[in-house]
């Protein structure tokens, strides 16, 4: 086995420690995922001329984050968790970082719920400033990718999500067995690959909610693919075959289709006034 096969067991998840609270690579990754977000949300809004001012972006920025992390933590919860019935009579629970008094952080987020979260969090500011929902979702469509790119590999270097057994020589030796590095296949087709895809195609989009409404799509079907190659929650297993990742995924592309219809024909019948 080379240094790669083997990174895992030289690896410290803790970066570092401050006043005796650890302070994991994951949790960096996070911090650095939001800040190049928010830079790129900045620069595509000024170079594709959305009308947002910084005013605007600012107050946006927090209630999509709020709406993310509720969404993701919640959606967890709600999905995939064993306990879901003691955080719900014990809610308080649900953000709490400390198990017997030490700090462990909090683990257990999930993209769809943070979907759901963001797109809540977008509507609100978007009746509060009196701004199009579709327009907001847009102006973030391109650099979702990039912040999502940095989460993933937060999420290998926190050795978690891992994927399944593999005899490739790209494996991780977890456990005795050489698994799929799946999150950094994650963060290559569902953060990469559609960036570049929305970057080099979004001056060809025709109506407010196509942008957004194509990256919903093209990530639907990056994560489809991916969940072949990354173990499905222990705790969830396989239906049929398919993991709840993949079952997600399926309803994310349907409503994603039918998303997109609505808009286009919203923004024919919108021209045609």
């Amino acid at each position: 086995m080379n240094s790669w096969n083997l990174i895992y067991e030289n690896m410290d998840r803790v970066a570092f420690s401050l006043f005796g609270i650890n302070v994991y690579w994951y949790g960096i990754a996070y911090a650095l995922a939001l800040i190049v977000g928010l830079g790129a949300v900045k620069y595509f809004i000024k170079k594709d001329k959305y009308p947002i001012d910084d005013k605007l972006l600012e107050s946006f920025f927090i209630y999509a984050e709020i709406g993310i992390i509720l969404g993701a933590r919640l959606g967890y919860i709600l999905i995939y968790d064993q306990n879901t019935m003691y955080y719900l009579t014990h809610p308080w629970e649900i953000f709490n970082p400390f198990v017997n008094g030490k700090f462990v952080g909090i683990s257990g987020m999930s993209y769809h719920g943070a979907v759901v979260g963001f797109i809540l969090g977008t509507y609100i500011c978007a009746v509060r400033n009196k701004k199009s929902i579709l327009l907001l979702m847009d102006s973030v469509a391109v650099a979702l990718p990039l912040g999502y790119i940095l989460g993933r590999i937060g999420n290998f270097l926190n050795q978690e999500l891992v994927g399944r057994e593999t005899n490739l020589p790209i494996g991780i030796l977890v456990n005795g067995k050489l698994l799929h590095p799946s999150q950094l296949y994650e963060a290559f087709l569902e953060g990469l690959c559609i960036f570049l895809i929305l970057y080099f195609t979004r001056a060809k989009m025709k109506f407010q909610g196509e942008l957004i409404g194509y990256y919903m799509l093209l990530y639907s079907i990056a994560r489809f693919v991916v969940e072949f190659f990354r173990e499905a929650d222990s705790q969830m297993g396989y239906f049929s075959g398919i993991s709840m990742g993949q079952i997600l995924s399926i309803i994310t592309f349907l409503i994603s289709i039918i998303f997109l219809i609505v808009v286009r024909k919203m923004a024919i019948k919108k021209a045609q006034i």
